[in-house]
């Protein structure tokens, strides 16, 4: 997102995303206009308390040990494929 948005001729954003992304935005093009989407209480702080939990020393040890294990049903594998894979395709 940061990437796509540097780049980009235009100069309005609908962000859906950390108020730290945003912030990171704003230091690199001040002149652009962020606009963050509001969650669906009506609050536009998009901040979730346990993504600030994760540390690079807790990902190593996940990725060593494969704990804790997330079992995802067919279907909400292909729901968040969607979203994903169009992530990925604007970076």
């Amino acid at each position: 997102m940061i990437n796509y948005t540097q780049s980009s001729k235009s100069n309005e954003f609908i962000i859906v995303t950390e108020p730290g992304v945003i912030h990171q935005m704003k230091k690199i093009n001040p002149n652009k206009n962020y606009i963050p989407l509001s969650n669906l209480e009506g609050c536009a702080c998009n901040e979730c308390p346990y993504m600030r939990l994760n540390t690079l020393d807790k990902m190593i040890q996940a990725l060593k040990t494969l704990e804790p294990e997330i079992i995802l049903t067919p279907q909400i594998i292909e729901k968040a494929k969607k979203p994903l894979e169009k992530m990925l395709k604007l970076s």
